[in-house]
């Protein structure tokens, strides 16, 4: 009797696992292929759907607990992976579109030029229009700029424009890491330390020593003491809502070092109202590019006169944008500048109201696409000083 208790048992295994193994070949069927159809005959009686549904829990069950272990597993190692390796990875994939940098720059070297913001050329653009506008005007009238000295002032502006990003990141580093526009640079993130930082900017500072000494002595001491604002500028949102008023006093110093550049002097008449249009100017697109970050500023706690304004920013910057207009007016009477001058003048001004009143202050996309724009701004207006010195 045990003999025989003992054969069914074993009779009883052999069909279950029949049936087990035809379940789970129609199962495997049905998912790669969902057109299948269930077998019509089964080759034994011990097949029915419970027993399907049995090995479909079964296996469920068996992957639930497999891929959890994984995924506990991809978190703990996600805690001790170093930042270094993660922002990387988050760089990669974040942006849709790669820059040159990505595309030519070797990855050891790509940290560095997103540091100097080589991927970003609009910072570039705007603290060297000032420059350019400076040696427009002071070129000999009916004679084109010195172009060489346009060519050094823009190598100048690319390096100098570098170094200030990384004294801004290496100070703001911590600051950095709280807001979601810049929590990838690569000091805030870990791709660079803070000693590869400032190294990198001792490399900066010195190749910016280097065309400075192309200048007259003059120029090379006006040109230095702007290390000073360089340097202490990130400091200000920590202490001011007016950060981008000394962004603008910082950025605009151009206006007076490329007229000095070329007459060794500096006509105040001349020099003044043109330094003081760039920094109205600054605090128009400064302004706007602050809305970007002012949700993540009032949590990190820092300052910047989008918050200062708030919903009045629009009539300031008007009347920011009002006094740029009217002291480069004021710059072109003074210079003797032919009237072609006043006609991209007002085709300026239009650029800038254009700006200020179509300008989304709630949209961060629309806020970038407004300050990008100022370039062109830049560009109209050396147009008219290089047009209206030839005809003056």
């Amino acid at each position: 009797m045990a003999r025989y208790l003992a054969g069914g048992a074993l009779r009883m295994r052999r069909l279950q696992k029949s049936s087990l193994s035809s379940s789970s070949f129609y199962l495997a069927r049905s998912i790669f292929n969902p057109l299948s159809s269930p077998p019509t005959n089964y080759s034994n009686a011990f097949t029915p759907t419970s027993e399907i549904f049995k090995f479909g829990r079964d296996f469920r069950s068996f992957a639930h607990i497999s891929t959890s272990s994984v995924e506990e597993k991809n978190n703990d190692d996600d805690g001790d992976r170093p930042r270094a390796a993660a922002a990387e990875v988050a760089v990669s994939s974040s942006s849709s579109s790669s820059s040159w940098v990505d595309l030519y720059l070797p990855k050891h070297v790509q940290p560095y030029a997103r540091l100097a913001r080589l991927d970003k050329p609009i910072g570039t653009w705007l603290l060297a229009w000032p420059c350019m506008w400076s040696i427009g005007l002071a070129a000999i009238p009916g004679h084109l700029p010195d172009f060489k000295m346009m060519l050094l002032f823009g190598c100048v502006s690319l390096i100098l424009r570098g170094a200030g990003c990384t004294v801004n990141d290496l100070i703001d580093r911590d600051i950095d890491i709280k807001v979601e526009r810049t929590k990838l640079r690569p000091v805030a993130s870990g791709l660079l330390s803070p000693f590869q930082g400032l190294c990198f900017l001792g490399f900066q500072l010195l190749l910016g020593h280097g065309f400075l000494l192309q200048l007259n002595d003059y120029s090379r001491i006006l040109g230095a003491s702007s290390l000073l604002l360089v340097f202490t500028y990130p400091l200000m949102k920590r202490f001011t809502f007016w950060p981008q008023a000394y962004l603008g006093v910082t950025f605009n110093w151009g206006a007076l070092l490329g007229w000095a550049a070329v007459k060794g002097s500096l006509d105040p008449a001349i020099v003044l109202p043109l330094y003081i249009s760039g920094v109205f100017w600054t605090l128009v697109y400064d302004t706007i590019y602050a809305h970007q970050d002012k949700e993540d500023d009032l949590k990190v706690g820092v300052k910047s006169t989008a918050l200062r304004l708030g919903d009045s920013t629009k009539e300031w910057i008007t009347g920011f944008g009002i006094a740029s207009i009217s002291s480069l007016a004021l710059c072109g009477y003074n210079a003797g500048i032919g009237w072609p001058y006043y006609a991209f003048l007002t085709a300026a001004s239009g650029q800038l109201a254009w700006q200020i009143w179509t300008v989304d202050l709630s949209s961060r996309a629309d806020c970038n696409r407004k300050f990008v724009s100022n370039k062109w701004f830049g560009a109209i207006i050396f147009s008219g000083i290089l047009f209206g010195r030839i005809l003056s």
